[in-house]
């Protein structure tokens, strides 16, 4: 009979490593380090990434790593030119669930205004990554004083 060997989770020492592949994961992006940026992600047919912009109207839904990924390539050939990267994340909500975790935060985004993120995050070999993200964006607050 195998003995099962319970090894006590530390909660702060998983929420670090899981911001900081976040601040990575956008980092790469914003930089356009195309390579960078996949070891970020799960390499899986059932990951997903969505986009709902509320401020211009769009949405976009990609399923599975090749499909998410072409379309960051895609996007970083069309747009090589770097970003100004947002304020990194310093808090996020974390719920751990053995080798995944749910993540939510607000980002203010100098581009796009108020962005709240969910991400989905399995460990991997030892390390957390990203297997699903939804982005909702709101854009920029108007002062509505002066209508």
């Amino acid at each position: 009979m195998d003995e099962k060997v319970y090894q006590e989770v530390n909660f702060e020492k998983e929420k670090k490593a899981i911001l900081e592949r976040l601040n990575n994961e956008t980092k790469d992006a914003f930089q356009r380090d195309y390579e960078a940026w996949t070891k970020n992600w799960v390499h899986d047919p059932t990951i997903s990434k969505v986009y709902m912009n509320f401020a211009d109207s769009t949405f976009s839904e990609s399923i599975g790593w090749k499909e998410i990924s072409q379309f960051v390539k895609t996007f970083i050939e069309e747009h090589p030119e770097p970003e100004p990267i947002p304020k990194l994340l310093d808090k996020i909500d974390v719920r751990l669930y053995g080798n995944g975790a749910w993540v939510t935060y607000e980002q203010q985004d100098s581009l796009r205004g108020l962005k709240r993120e969910t991400r989905l995050m399995e460990k991997v070999n030892g390390q957390w990554k990203i297997a699903g993200m939804q982005t909702t964006i709101y854009g920029f607050e108007t002062d509505k004083s002066n209508e």
